[in-house]
């Protein structure tokens, strides 16, 4: 355990960071897995607006790497033209 005031504090703040991390990443990896499921396109559409949505939130928050989630949008897209 920490003994300085700053270092709890800093406990705290990873804590509720760490949380609030691993609820955006689960929430990215539902959508994506929603979306690979889903066969048809214009349903597939939908949900591609949503997770492209998602992965730039989480790109400008530092969650990932803006890279990273160009890539995922690009194979995403992909995957919904391919649809019929």
């Amino acid at each position: 355990m920490p003994i300085h005031k700053d270092c709890v504090k800093r406990m705290r703040q990873s804590a509720k960071e760490r949380d609030r991390n691993r609820s955006k990443r689960s929430r990215i990896r539902a959508a994506i897995r929603a979306l690979r499921a889903e066969s048809k396109k214009d349903e597939a559409a939908k949900l591609y607006r949503e997770v492209s949505s998602l992965l730039d939130q989480a790109a400008s928050d530092g969650l990932i790497h803006h890279k990273n989630a160009n890539r995922n949008k690009s194979r995403l897209a992909a995957m919904v033209s391919r649809l019929s």
